[in-house]
């Protein structure tokens, strides 16, 4: 059977097929309005922090408060100078627990989860779910067996105490998190560098840790966080005297029991928060990538 082509008609779409990705403009515009108002909700108290940071203490909080009210920098330079506490001394503590806090538990949580993503061993389902179980608790409930554990260590009261008990906390969400990520590495790559005669640890240092390098910039934020903003552990474990302070702790010397420091606590919070910025930046380029292939596996 034959057709005739007059017999046959073409049938032209009435418009072009529209994509699903393709918005029109009213959604367009209600979608760019939402990501600026969320936005601008996001990045005022940072900003308003700032403003008050600029502000004597008397002018911090007022029944009408205005954007700029005999602002300087008086606060910044009080605090850097020692006027309000010995800042420099607490910046310098923070910083010696949280670099190795970052490093001590990066490397027991990679060597940790590198093990467990390539290895059958016996109490390997354990470990991991007391990784996992560990997370479940609270705070507030570790800090008394903690706080017996560092006193029969004869470590209560030292950096390196502490150092130890952030690594409790950090280790657990690291291991889980580079063992996801280890899993999406290809074993042949193991297998590989043994035919080239290199040892179980020679291939997870030379070979796999340069390609984990997402993975360690998400656990070592993570990590370093967990050091550097946390007040309970250190207000509980390290010792009262001022000089050993952390920053979180020492921005306590700002809230009197009869007044508050508004000012100098705004200048304060600022200069915490740059460290943190600062290793966001760093690593930010591997978040994405990191929390999204540690996430594919568990």
């Amino acid at each position: 059977m034959t057709l005739d082509a007059s017999s046959l008609k073409v049938v032209q779409a009435a418009g072009p097929v529209r994509k699903r990705t393709d918005r029109s403009a009213l959604a367009s515009v209600g979608l760019h309005g939402a990501l600026v108002i969320a936005s601008i909700i996001s990045v005022f108290p940072v900003f308003w922090v700032f403003i008050t940071s600029l502000k004597p203490d008397a002018r911090a909080v007022e029944p009408s408060p205005k954007l700029f009210n005999e602002s300087s920098v008086d606060n910044y330079t009080r605090i850097l100078a020692g006027d309000k506490g010995n800042f420099l001394a607490w910046f310098g503590n923070s910083v010696v627990i949280a670099l190795l806090t970052t490093v001590i538990a990066v490397f027991l949580s990679a060597t940790t989860g590198y093990a467990a993503s390539r290895f059958r061993f016996p109490g390997k389902r354990s470990l991991m779910m007391s990784f996992l179980l560990v997370q479940m608790f609270p705070f507030a409930v570790l800090i008394v067996p903690l706080y017996n554990i560092l006193i029969a260590l004869g470590l209560n009261g030292s950096t390196f105490g502490l150092v130890l008990v952030y690594c409790t906390t950090a280790v657990p969400f690291c291991t889980y998190m580079l063992k996801g990520y280890f899993d999406t590495v290809p074993s042949d790559i193991d297998e590989a560098g043994r035919v080239d005669g290199l040892s179980p640890f020679g291939v997870f240092w030379r070979l796999i840790m340069p390609l984990a390098k997402p993975g360690l910039a998400v656990t070592s934020f993570y990590a370093f966080l967990t050091a550097w903003g946390e007040v309970a552990f250190a207000s509980a474990f390290l010792s009262a005297a001022d000089e050993s302070k952390t920053l979180a702790v020492g921005l306590q010397v700002f809230v009197q029991q009869n007044r508050t420091e508004w000012g100098h606590l705004a200048a304060a919070s600022i200069l915490v928060a740059i460290p943190a910025i600062v290793v966001f930046y760093l690593v930010q380029r591997f978040l994405v990538t990191g929390l999204a292939s540690g996430a594919v596996k568990g």
